[in-house]
């Protein structure tokens, strides 16, 4: 990804989570949104080994590390920290690309299920329930 894309998907992030709602936007300021071009590969290779992702195929464009909320305790011992990854070229590419007058608005929406999906996540929703919620 050129860093024109890179600044113009960063750009469509910091102006989606302006428009978001108030809670939602209360939480992204408690947790690190980290955006990189892909996943890495010993990443892919962590998810695979855990049974997230099932094969090399698999495209992710989000992940949520760390604690979720419904499971956090006061004295759990030292992990990962809570993070929400967004990957900027599997958003682009399940939005279709950046051709076309209305790429924007594709990335936009891909942008904001990635981000509210792993959101909620983190507050302890599984697959299932984002998926009746529109979030996958």
């Amino acid at each position: 990804m050129t860093p024109e894309l890179r600044a113009r998907f960063d750009a469509i992030v910091r102006e989606l989570t302006k428009d978001l709602p108030d809670q939602a936007r209360r939480s992204l300021d408690q947790i690190p949104v980290i955006i990189e071009d892909q996943p890495s590969p010993a990443l892919l290779q962590e998810l695979r080994r855990d049974g997230i992702i099932e094969d090399a195929d698999d495209e992710i464009l989000g992940l949520h590390t760390g604690r979720m909320l419904t499971e956090q305790e006061i004295e759990a011992p030292a992990e990962m920290p809570t993070q929400i990854h967004l990957f900027r070229t599997p958003i682009v590419d399940a939005a279709g690309g950046w051709d076309g007058t209305d790429a924007d608005a594709r990335v936009r929406e891909e942008i904001k299920i990635t981000l509210l999906h792993e959101l909620g996540h983190h507050f302890g929703l599984d697959e299932d329930d984002l998926d009746q919620l529109g979030y996958s």
